[in-house]
């Protein structure tokens, strides 16, 4: 007892302080959270002042320290944060003031001894937390039933959901479309590609024969509806009982059953994983082997594969499908963005590149499958969601073993019969290169041996890349030739030298330069220069008398033609004549072994000069020179095994590879991980592993693993956690796209943003309930475009309602139809089409629309003539990043650098002129024009014919009595390319 009664006072302030803490904690911290951190923070120091914790506010900021405790008035995050004779506060500088009870709070806190709890740490508060829309379980709500609505738009459950909203709206949607149009506007939407005017007839008729039937038992079926809504308040998704509902089902079964859809989607696909077949960055270089996971979505598509199957392939491919190339494929959605391959070597700048590839996988993952922009939590927790920093690099931890190249990829059988086939050549290979590095050893010794008698053949100082001059008996000349034989760079090859000049002197009293081009000299390389190097880096700079610009050779030898034969005695020639780079820099590549020669045809030459008798240009050519020292049998036996290595490597050569492709390589990384302060590499901070998402920590479908899991393990766990159908956020975004490409616009606006800064869903519930079908539906895409296609929203006209849009203008509602402008890609083969020119054939490496060129950069030059070869679906266009295609890149195509989830749909003078005059353009308006002269007898019919082919549609009289006037004042060819140039043509309604 006596103890007990010793113990209370210490009791009292152990209480006392745990009361001051928690009065920190529900008053204080708030209060600097959500007005304070923001500017006052690691990775935001204003004034160099941090308030995130309790030692970095005793440190205080560039103006002394900023917390005195026990001492409010002394404390300069108090008087700062008051107002002085009624003028607003100090601090914030921006946003509301601390309100009077945060100040009383605070300086409470203060007074009381600043107690602040172990180990918190403020962080600025996200505008949203774990309760936003979008993090919530997908809802239950079943489509409502709208009493007043007609018939028609209680039967398809989209329905009743957009005439709900609608009729909140007291809007009234508009009448189905003519079936002309909707023909085309489904065709365009499934396949990208117009229908033909055959199609067009037979639909037309169906819809007209199916009308009469509906006409006769219409009322009949009406009431069967109506019986039918009103004792169920979920319809089943079943085929309509109407006739002309059946017609509409019939065609949307067989665009979805056509190559083409895959085709067409699977571009929609390729947009959001920023798929481009070229590296990015300065160097660009082209990626020749990334086609086939092209076609692996597009094969995909066409399949109806599973979307969660689909996602769990982009992520772990490689893993869940080990030796099925047709699966392991699809891991190269990892790898399929730029990729910076200049390779740094300063450690901080690689460090640097490696966590810009990271974060480009990140961002890319994050916002294709969860809709949420990770990226941001890169260098601290989310301003607007609730994605905290360790979100980020637990993502990063996943990931880490995942490198940008190519590597081989076949089935188990494949694998095992080229292992097969490989292992006796690669046993004999390392049986002849150890046997080859103990001949090099003797020959070695041998040659040391006979080091100091041939330093004394080696009079001359070596060459020198700043000025190399040899004289020699005045000679009669009209050509001069330098041969290359080895540089003084050891990773270099000797055709790959470089001169910046190269000087031939006659042997007069006043001697001449020769060699100018300005006394008629010219020069040329050893092997044809390629002609985008022929200009920046030609033969012809050895001569031109200025210095700094060097030639680079593409073989062994430069030869100089003299305007005439003139008596020389000397040359000079350099690399670096002007000292601007040291001795031995890689950039000169000097050749100081060498040889000269000289001819007065260009037939028979005599060498005049040589470094034979120079000390050598670098130690390996020493070490060459040394080798002729050695007997006759070593070198022998040295060249048999040589021979023999020759032969199996020729044998190593001849064995069929593995198909490679560029789907990255995946290395082990174990841990530990940490959170990167501020997104540098240096600063590492609190350690993480691999795990799911912390807004759903506490969840069943959530993960975490330890960071020495292996590599694959991880991908593998994240995919599993995306694809969950607990996780709402995956069908949600998947549902969105989906409506997005068909109305234009999503239900949420943004695709790849469900975040805070994201648009609000215009129809929540419908949201919900077409994810629950995507997920109820095996993630089938296949069956949610046929619900929504067949549902009179999508089925209505695109009139335009001048009230209707006063209270929807963007027809975000679906009032109506939006209409939209064909891609880029539907501009392009829908030109083809009609011009009778398509090539429909699928997969395989791509065409280009440019000549690519490659120096240390790549170029990549837009073709002015686009051939026959070029004439395939869009999609298997060969898309470079950051390379300009005419006609696709004026019409929005995107550069596949980042992703694009909506694209931009602009006007610009661009299209027009590109549409008008492009060779192109004026091919495909002579191929319509060719075509419908073999297809329509006369003038007349061939208007028909071209309007059909068109715009699906027939021509007016006043249209084929104006196109036949064009037609006879300016040529068929004129009326074909007024066509072609027409919006109708680029526009679906």
């Amino acid at each position: 007892m006596l103890l007990l009664r010793a113990l209370i006072p210490f009791l009292g302030i152990a209480s006392a302080v745990a009361s001051d803490a928690d009065i920190f904690r529900a008053k204080v911290a708030p209060a600097l959270e959500a007005k304070c951190v923001a500017c006052h923070r690691p990775d935001n120091l204003k004034g160099g002042f941090d308030l995130t914790t309790r030692e970095a506010l005793l440190t205080g900021g560039d103006d002394g320290g900023d917390l005195a405790p026990g001492k409010p008035e002394a404390s300069a995050i108090l008087t700062r944060a008051i107002s002085h004779d009624g003028k607003k506060p100090e601090m914030p500088k921006k946003g509301e003031p601390l309100s009077p009870e945060e100040v009383e709070a605070l300086r409470s806190w203060i007074a009381a001894g600043a107690v602040w709890p172990e180990k918190l740490v403020l962080k600025e508060k996200a505008k949203a937390d774990k309760t936003f829309w979008s993090f919530q379980p997908l809802s239950h709500d079943e489509p409502p039933v709208v009493n007043g609505a007609p018939a028609a738009w209680q039967a398809n459950p989209v329905d009743r959901f957009i005439f709900a909203k609608l009729a909140e709206k007291n809007l009234q949607p508009n009448s189905p479309a003519e079936p002309r149009a909707f023909i085309r506007r489904a065709t365009f939407d499934l396949t990208g590609l117009p229908p033909t005017p055959e199609e067009v007839e037979e639909f037309e008729r169906e819809m007209a024969k199916a009308a009469g039937q509906d006409k006769e038992s219409g009322r009949g079926r009406e009431r069967e509806k109506d019986a039918a809504i009103s004792h169920s308040p979920t319809l089943p998704l079943s085929p309509s009982s109407s006739a002309t509902d059946g017609v509409i089902e019939k065609l949307i079964t067989r665009l979805l059953a056509s190559p083409h859809y895959g085709e067409h989607w699977g571009r929609h696909w390729l947009d959001v994983v920023r798929f481009g077949e070229s590296r990015g960055f300065e160097r660009n270089q082209i990626i020749e082997n990334l086609w086939p996971f092209r076609d692996y979505v597009i094969r995909s598509f066409n399949d109806d594969k599973p979307f969660d199957q689909f996602i769990r392939e982009h992520l772990a491919g490689d893993v869940i499908g080990k030796n099925q190339p047709d699966v392991e494929i699809g891991s190269a959605f990892l790898v399929a963005g730029p990729y910076d391959d200049v390779g740094n070597q300063d450690p901080v700048a690689a460090a640097q590149i490696r966590a810009d590839q990271m974060d480009e996988m990140i961002r890319t993952t994050s916002e294709a499958f969860l809709g949420v922009t990770l990226g941001c939590a890169r260098c601290h927790d989310h301003k607007f969601d609730p994605l905290a920093t360790k979100d980020y690099y637990a993502m990063y931890a996943t990931f880490a073993g995942t490198v940008h190249g190519e590597r081989g990829v076949g089935t188990a059988e494949q694998v095992q019969a080229h292992a097969a086939a490989l292992h006796p050549l690669e046993a004999a290979k390392k049986k002849l290169t150890k046997e080859r590095a103990e001949v090099e050893k003797r020959i070695a010794a041998l040659a040391k041996a006979g080091e100091a008698e041939a330093e004394k053949s080696w009079p001359r100082p070596r060459a020198s890349r700043y000025g190399t001059e040899e004289k020699f008996a005045p000679v009669e000349a009209m050509y001069v030739q330098f041969i290359g034989e080895g540089v003084d760079i050891v990773s270099a090859k000797r055709s790959n030298f470089r001169l910046d000049e190269f000087e031939v002197w006659t042997d007069d009293a006043a001697p001449k330069n020769v060699a100018l081009a300005a006394n008629g000299a010219r020069a040329e390389g050893s092997a044809k220069e390629a002609k985008e190097l022929a200009g920046a880096y030609g033969a012809m700079l050895t001569i031109d008398g200025k210095f700094g610009e060097r030639w680079q050779a593409t073989g062994n030898r430069l030869t100089v033609f003299l305007a005439k034969p003139e008596r020389i005695s000397r040359i000079f020639f350099s690399s670096d004549r002007l000292h601007e780079l040291p001795e031995d820099h890689f950039l000169t590549m000097f050749p100081g072994e060498y040889r000269i020669e000289v001819s007065l045809d260009g037939k028979a030459w005599r060498e005049v000069a040589s470094s034979r008798d120079r000390q050598p240009i670098s130690a390996a050519r020493r070490q060459a020179r040394l080798l002729a020292l050695v007997p006759d049998e070593e070198k022998k036996r040295l060249a048999e095994i040589d021979a023999e290595l020759a032969r199996v490597d020729a044998a190593i050569a001849k064995v069929p590879p593995l198909p490679t492709w560029w789907v990255g390589t995946h290395r082990e990384a174990p841990g530990p991980f940490h959170v990167f302060v501020g997104g540098s590499p240096q600063r590492t901070a609190d350690a993480v592993v691999p795990a799911s998402l912390s807004v759903f920590d506490g969840a069943k479908f959530s993960y975490r693993l330890d960071d020495a899991a292996p590599e694959g393990e991880r991908r593998v766990a994240l995919a599993k956690w995306i694809t969950s159908p607990e996780n709402p956020l995956p069908p949600r975004v998947l549902a969105n796209r989906v409506w997005h490409y068909h109305f234009g616009s999503g239900i949420v606006d943004t695709p790849s943003d469900f975040g805070y800064m994201g648009s609000r869903p215009t129809h929540p519930e419908l949201l919900d309930w077409l994810a629950r079908q995507l997920v109820t539906n095996g993630w089938k895409l296949k069956p949610l475009h046929r619900l929504i296609m067949t549902s009179q929203a999508y089925r209505q006209s695109a009139e335009w309602n001048e009230s209707a849009a006063h209270a929807d203008s963007d027809s975000r509602l679906l009032w109506r139809f939006p209409p939209r402008r064909l891609s880029a890609e539907e501009v392009r083969d829908t030109v083809l089409s009609v011009a009778g020119k398509l090539n429909l054939a699928m997969g395989g490496p791509g065409f280009r629309l440019y000549e690519y060129q490659q120096d240390n950069v790549a170029t990549y030059v837009p073709l002015n003539v686009h051939g026959p070869e070029t004439y395939r679906r869009a999609v298997y266009h060969h898309n470079a990043r950051a390379a300009r295609v005419d006609m696709m890149t004026d019409f929005d195509c995107p550069d596949p650098s980042f992703s694009e989830p909506k694209r931009a749909s602009t006007t610009t003078p661009l299209q027009a002129l590109t549409m008008m005059n492009h060779s192109f353009a004026l091919d495909m308006a002579a191929a319509l024009a060719e075509r419908l002269t073999h297809e329509a007898a006369d003038t007349p019919a061939r208007v028909r014919r071209a309007f059909a082919l068109c715009y699906a549609r027939e021509a007016s009289a006043d249209e084929i009595a104006s196109s036949v006037k064009l037609i006879e004042g300016f040529g068929l060819r004129a009326f074909c390319r007024a066509m072609l140039n027409t919006n109708e043509l680029i526009n679906v309604n």
